[in-house]
């Protein structure tokens, strides 16, 4: 093929088919990291699917998104909750917790209350300061 025939017709399905290959490609990594990270099958049913889509691929990955599509966007909505967790647990770690502000509106509260007295609210509120 002699480049000067090589027209945007051809282009545009070069392009089509490359997308096509990298569509193809996530699909595969995808599914195996679901099939991987799923605490609701067992080993058995992990190697079964995994078997299916490499032996069967077209009709393994379009098996697998019909019949666990659903348990896919559950694990991603798990995944994307434990590391938001995970992220406002080490902030508050870094943080030091709450702050002195609302440690001061909780010693104020249990003043008014009468929990605590005037010299342990002092004592307290030194300690917060501080």
């Amino acid at each position: 093929m002699v480049l000067a025939d090589f027209g945007s017709g051809e282009v545009f399905l070069s392009m089509l088919w490359f997308f096509l290959f990298v569509i193809w490609f996530w699909l595969i990594i995808a599914i195996f990291s679901d099939i991987f990270r799923s605490h609701d099958m067992s080993g058995v049913a992990k190697a079964g699917w995994s078997i299916f889509v490499i032996v069967l691929p077209f009709i393994g990955i379009f098996t697998y998104l019909i019949a666990r599509g659903g348990k896919m966007t559950e694990h991603a909505v798990q995944d994307a909750q434990a590391q938001e967790d995970y992220f406002n647990a080490r902030v508050q770690s870094a943080v030091g917790g709450s702050n002195e502000a609302d440690q001061l509106a909780k010693l104020a509260t249990l003043h008014d209350q009468g929990v605590i007295d005037d010299a342990e609210f002092t004592k307290m509120k030194a300690k917060v300061v501080a």
